[in-house]
């Protein structure tokens, strides 16, 4: 937010704002910049900079009081004794005052209580603009407008730094490489810019480079000193904590660090919050931690500056430092962290057996990616992480107890068995992946605070302890691709369970039994193994979300105990080839089974998958009234030849087709579908739907975006015609913004600018005519033809980008889909935003990213939608564009014979024609009428789709004694209508009693119907003759 905002001087209210930001950042700068710029609109104004130095002086806070006195009062007969003499001196003088404050540097609450406690000293109008390092300081002094003080962008970067080395704005070409060098090592501190631009000016390209690799290990006196600040106001396990994300923790999950220093004993949760606060470390949006270079920087120079001897530092992380302390038996007691990341030619450690011996201290060892040669006789009984891929050893030392052990993490290891483990009552995390020895996991009943267990790839092992099914504290259990396991616990009681992973485990046949309620488990992923089916007590997992069953070929069933899982949103049961029944609606001559309750109305699925299920042997169509909430549906690969029963799932937005080989058509769909993505279905041949998309208010799908007909190849004909359709938008472009890919290959005719390329992956158009979206452009039509080498054996991946620059704004779209055969066309409008055609030069860029050896465009193009060849609804439908208001129009309404009438009933014509008060009708005889039955006319004031008769095109209009009847009289019209509307109230009475015994059947057949019709031809000629029978 620009701090301009935070100022806002218009208001006539005293307000506090903070600026706040690690040291070196510009907090100062930008603050002396405001008090310069507004200072002159105040009655007084007063900077106080360096509070935090000045305050720890004798008499410090006096002499700050002091000096804002006379700043702002201009009244060298004032003297302050002392500061509650200075606080109600202040609160005297300026409270009637409109006052500009600046406190520089604060980094102590009683600060601000001597200077500013409240807004209510100052007049109204004054601002007081705070800095400081520790935004909790702002937060405890009641100040709720703050501004953190960013980074400089690059081309900031790039223009400070220039200016102090080379005494201007651009710098010499020769430099060009190493000033980028540089710029990342600042990281857009204007400080260390400064700093590093001063250092470096006047001196040769070679000695830049020298003098640069020599700060990456030792920064430079003036830069440390300034960020080491924060850092000596923390105490000694803020500091602890500090140095470890410094050495270790950068980038890592909070979570994970959390539970390390947890076990150390350093209070993270409240530590890591104070460096947060102080403005040492943030947190991204991954909820991993951060910390600037300069900043982390600093904390190893902090702990380098421990010893010169690398066996007296406390934490180790240079990979020469540690090479030699392994390799040379040299690590002493005071080493708590040693980080192995060695140079990629060099990362062999031969490693000594009592290397650890004397490293009594040490709590973290963290293996990045070397390869030992040698096994430890002996681990550190103080050791909380051990990260150690590649363990050099079948088994830990027998000396080592691991009591104090929270993460134990041994990827590709020797390890065989594990029998280690009863002394790992602190334990939290435990991985064993692509362990290829490892057959069992052991009993773990004494790690009862284990909250993550991971197991992938350990191809040999073939069990797991069944203690493992009762740790209590288990958030997260993951087995997977182990390709022998057999056999799991036989019952699962894991209350803190939140996501089970079992995918690849190939030979595992039995799904355990649930044996309480498992509230917390959300998510079960069971892909490609041989479950054959799910125990009932799944009914206990209450709060699943997420069931994955993908690939179990031999699954046979699913219980109808799903049913009791109300919050079940995703469900996928691709590839599940054997299974023949869905539970959701059991056929009406087939009883649910006695494993558990049903409750179809509970099924709140959102996404579901049937990928290559056999549907013609199933009775899933049955079941699709109770799929209300469902909003993707994949059937990509199944047997069916129409999309009709679909149309039931009135909440979709997204439907999978790919590889239907036997759909034919798509024909009726969801109202609020948004995405089609009907690739490879070789058979298809109608899509009416998209098709309408292209013409004004006839489609029925008004929110598809997108569509994909990739290989459809026996669309080729039909869509050619449609294409030619896209000139022909009416009403609101934004109606319109959709994306389509299907077999052609050309750009239409019509495209205002395109190109043909040869054989490239990118294609860029220029537009250079004077654009304003705001007048004459209303919108863009892009499209790309696409051609493919090679026909490749699978459909090729192929993810298109198009870009649009300009000096102003950019805006791109990306698509993925799967080609193969023909050419096909991309085509996609888009509504510029604003500013997007700003300016005289467009450029329109289209770039394929997958597979572009094989992929290529053909051509490209672009159209600019204008004005002037919009029809819009307004010039159809706005009389004034005509030529003048048409207060009366007829409406002509086709009435067929008596028995049709009395069927339909009279008053449905006054209703459909949306009218709220009944006018006269007048029945045309059979000569005005133009055939055998008569027409029903009515005078109504309404501009919709009526038409004028030719007779009534004077101004006047015509008078009630106009209407006639073959030379009746009104009189005798409206006797005849009474006599006729007798009649039809006694027919609509008559129909509501046949369709009240109708209903039932009706329902029945609807749903054989869908069933049939999408199934196929066989089905329905099947179902015809029950209907027949009906």
């Amino acid at each position: 937010m620009d701090f301009n905002l935070h100022l806002n001087l218009e208001m006539n209210d005293t307000r506090m704002i903070g600026i706040f930001g690690i040291g070196g950042i510009g907090k100062t700068t930008l603050a002396k910049a405001v008090y310069n710029s507004i200072a002159y609109q105040f009655q007084g104004s007063c900077f106080l900079s360096n509070i935090r130095e000045l305050s720890s002086q004798p008499n410090g806070l006096v002499i700050l009081q002091m000096h804002l006195l006379y700043d702002t009062l201009k009244d060298s007969s004032l003297m302050v004794g002392s500061v509650d003499q200075g606080i109600n001196l202040i609160k005297q003088r300026l409270s009637s005052k409109r006052v500009l404050l600046v406190l520089d540097d604060v980094d102590q609450l009683f600060q601000l209580e001597s200077l500013a406690r409240e807004c209510d000293w100052f007049g109204l109008g004054s601002r007081i603009i705070i800095t400081t390092r520790d935004r909790s300081l702002l937060t405890q002094h009641g100040v709720d407008r703050n501004y953190r003080m960013g980074e400089l962008d690059r081309h900031e970067a790039h223009q400070l730094f220039s200016l102090h080395a080379f005494k201007k704005e651009k710098p010499n070409e020769d430099y060009v490489d190493v000033i980028e060098q540089a710029i990342s090592y600042a990281g857009g501190i204007p400080l260390a810019l400064e700093v590093l631009g001063s250092l470096l000016r006047g001196k040769c390209v070679a000695q830049w480079r020298s003098l640069l690799e020599k700060l990456k290990r030792i920064p430079t006196d003036h830069i440390h000193n300034v960020l080491r600040t924060s850092f000596d106001g923390l105490d000694k396990t803020e500091k602890d904590i500090f140095l470890d994300i410094a050495c270790f923790f950068k980038g890592e999950r909070v979570e994970y660090v959390i539970k390390i220093l947890d076990g150390c004993g350093f209070f993270p949760n409240t530590g890591i919050n104070v460096l947060i606060e102080k403005s040492l470390i943030t947190i991204d949006e991954r909820n991993t931690l951060m910390m600037h270079d300069l900043l982390q920087q600093m904390g190893r120079e902090i702990v380098r500056q421990e010893s010169q001897e690398p066996s007296k530092r406390s934490r180790l992380w240079f990979g020469e430092d540690v090479r030699y302390i392994l390799e040379e038996e040299m690590g002493g007691s005071k080493v708590e962290g040693i980080l192995v990341d060695l140079a990629e030619n060099d990362l062999e450690i031969c490693l000594k057996s009592k290397a650890f011996e004397k490293m009594k201290s040490l709590r973290l060892f963290i293996n990045r990616n070397a390869h030992f040669s040698g096994q430890p006789n002996s681990l550190p009984n103080e050791l909380r992480l051990i990260d150690w891929p590649g363990y050099p050893s079948q088994s830990l030392p027998p000396n080592f107890r691991g009591r104090k052990v929270v993460v134990f993490e041994m990827r590709n290891s020797l390890f065989k068995k594990i029998d280690e483990f009863k002394n790992f009552n602190k334990i939290r995390i435990m991985e064993f992946s692509d362990c290829k020895f490892l057959t069992k996991i052991p009993d773990l009943s004494n790690s009862l605070d284990l909250q993550e267990l991971i197991i992938d790839k350990c191809t040999n092992l073939v069990e797991v302890h069944h203690s493992v099914g009762f740790l209590d504290n288990l958030v997260s259990l993951t087995i997977s691709r182990c390709s022998k396991l057999e056999t799991l616990p036989r019952i699962l009681k894991l209350r803190s369970l939140t996501a089970l992973v079992l995918e690849g485990c190939s030979m595992l046949q039995n799904f355990p039994e649930i044996g309480c309620k498992m509230e917390c488990l959300r998510s079960i992923d069971l892909r490609y193994t041989a479950v054959k089916e799910l125990h009932p007590s799944i009914k206990y997992l209450v709060g699943l979300e997420d069931l994955n069953l993908e690939g179990c070929k031999n699954l046979m069933n699913l219980p109808s105990s799903i049913h009791l899982l109300q919050h079940l949103k995703n469900l996928s049961l691709k590839d599940c080839s054997k299974l023949s029944r869905f539970p959701f609606q059991p056929p009406m001559n087939l009883s649910i089974s006695n494993d558990g309750d049903s409750s179809i109305a509970s099924l709140a699925l959102q996404s579901l998958n049937l990928g290559n299920c056999i549907l013609s042997k199933s009775y899933f169509f049955r079941s699709l009234n109770c799929f209300s909430t469902l909003e993707e549906l994949d059937l990509s690969g199944c047997d069916f030849v129409s999309t009709t029963c679909i149309k039931r799932l009135v909440g979709l937005r997204r439907l999978i087709l790919v590889d239907c080989k036997k759909l034919e058509e798509i024909l009726v769909l969801p109202p609020y579908i948004e995405e089609v993505n009907a690739g490879g279905c070789i058979s298809l041949e109608r899509f009416s739907e998209v098709s309408k998309r292209f013409e004004f208010n006839t489609c029925d799908l008004p929110r598809l975006v997108w569509a994909d007909l990739s290989r459809c190849h026996k669309l080729l004909g039909n869509m050619e015609n449609e294409v030619e359709k896209f000139l022909s938008i009416k009403g609101n472009l934004e109606d319109y913004i959709c994306s389509i890919i299907f077999p052609e290959n050309k750009i239409p005719n019509w495209f205002s600018h395109q190109i043909q390329t040869s054989n490239s992956d990118i294609c860029e158009i220029d537009i250079t005519e004077a654009l304003c979206l705001d007048e004459e452009i209303t919108g863009m039509i892009l499209g790309a033809v696409i051609g493919i080498t090679d026909e490749p054996q699978i459909p090729l991946p192929i993810l298109c980008e198009v870009d649009i620059i300009n000096g102003l704004s950019r805006h791109f779209e990306v698509k993925k889909f799967y080609l193969s055969g023909s050419d096909h066309l991309w085509l996609q409008y888009h509504i510029p935003k604003l500013n997007e055609l700003k300016g005289d030069n467009v450029r329109v860029k289209f770039q394929i990213w997958y597979s572009t050896a094989l992929a290529f465009f053909k051509s490209c193009g672009v159209h600019l939608v204008h004005r002037y060849e919009e029809k819009t609804v307004d010039q159809m439908l706005n009389p004034q564009v005509q030529g003048g208001p048409l207060e009366d129009v007829d409406v002509h309404l086709d009435v067929p014979d008596e028995a049709w009438r009395a069927r339909a009933g009279i008053r449905l014509a006054s209703s459909a024609l949306g009218a709220s008060e009944v006018e006269p009708f007048t029945i045309l005889s059979d000569e005005e009428g133009g055939d055998n039955r008569p027409l029903v006319r009515r005078r109504v004031s309404s501009l919709g789709a009526a038409r004028r008769a030719p007779a009534e095109t004077s101004q006047a209009g015509p008078s009630v004694q106009d209407f006639e009847v073959g030379g009746s009289s009104l009189f005798d019209l409206r006797q005849t209508l009474a006599a006729t509307q007798d009649r039809l109230d006694t027919a609509l009475a008559e129909v509501e009693s046949i369709q009240g015994r109708l209903k039932h059947s009706e329902a029945v057949l609807e749903s054989e119907k869908s069933n049939a019709f999408c199934l196929g031809t066989e089905s329905l000629e099947k179902f015809l003759l029950v209907e027949e029978n009906l």
